[in-house]
């Protein structure tokens, strides 16, 4: 009888141990490298609430109205309308052939960044 209880033991230990053997995760669904932030870039871009504070971050540190880096000033609406509708702005931080990449010298912006200036300029620029 003992002999019959271990080997009920052993074959229930084995298929337990062959069955987790078998687990297959795939890392990409359980281990994401989107932070879970969905870039939302639907309806009318707001320059107010998503642009300037993505503007704010990334570029106005160098290009202000006292000197700013390359003759850019981007320290108004004004001035950041003229160089996105004029193609400087999506261009330098595409990172596009003709242009200088920017932010010089540090990270490319993100992508979810880069499709809410798109989005931005593609709408007409608006001070909304």
């Amino acid at each position: 009888m003992k002999k019959k209880n271990i080997l009920y033991l052993l074959l229930i230990f084995g298929t337990v141990l062959f069955i987790n053997a078998c687990y297959y995760d795939k890392a990409d669904l359980l281990y994401p490298t989107n932070t879970g932030a969905v870039c939302d870039t639907a309806g009318v871009m707001s320059y107010s609430l998503r642009v300037k504070p993505i503007l704010q971050a990334q570029c106005y540190s160098c290009h202000t109205a006292t000197g700013g880096s390359g003759n850019i000033n981007m320290s108004s609406y004004a001035n950041d309308k003229i160089i996105g509708l004029n193609g400087k702005l999506y261009g330098s931080i595409s990172h596009a052939s003709g242009f200088i990449a920017m932010p010089q010298g540090g990270n490319t912006m993100s992508s979810c960044d880069q499709a809410v200036i798109k989005k931005w300029i593609t709408g007409g620029c608006l001070n909304n």
